[in-house]
């Protein structure tokens, strides 16, 4: 399925190909607990992801061993997607930024980041 997503000004923006959203992700590390979003629970390779920024509205925050890359618009603050560090090049996507994707309405399975390091 073809799917669009951006953050809440409309300065990121993204749009990918993978399979129908019927599950999220929830992950508990430090960073993850604190804001709260569902992930996509599959991970988009970077050939089917294509990213759009106005005007260097896209940040890049990370932490502790820096291994993963967290993504988020300078403008509005929204977390929009992050580079999995496990998967280098694939991308996991806060499916609240997902067009027609209600992420209150998903099931979502847990991750355990917390005692990933």
């Amino acid at each position: 399925m073809k799917y669009q997503g951006s953050c809440h000004c409309g300065a990121v923006r993204f749009s990918f190909e993978g399979e129908a959203i019927t599950k999220g992700l929830r992950c508990n590390c430090s960073i993850c607990a604190r804001k709260g979003a569902l992930m996509s629970k599959e991970l988009i390779p970077s050939d089917k992801f294509k990213i759009e920024v106005e005007g260097g509205a896209l940040s890049l925050y990370q932490f502790g061993a820096k291994t993963v890359k967290h993504y988020f618009c300078r403008s509005c603050g929204i977390y929009t997607f992050h580079e999995s560090a496990s998967r280098p090049g694939h991308y996991r996507l806060n499916l609240g930024c997902v067009e027609g994707v209600d992420p209150l309405s998903l099931e979502a399975e847990v991750f355990d980041g917390k005692h990933l390091l």
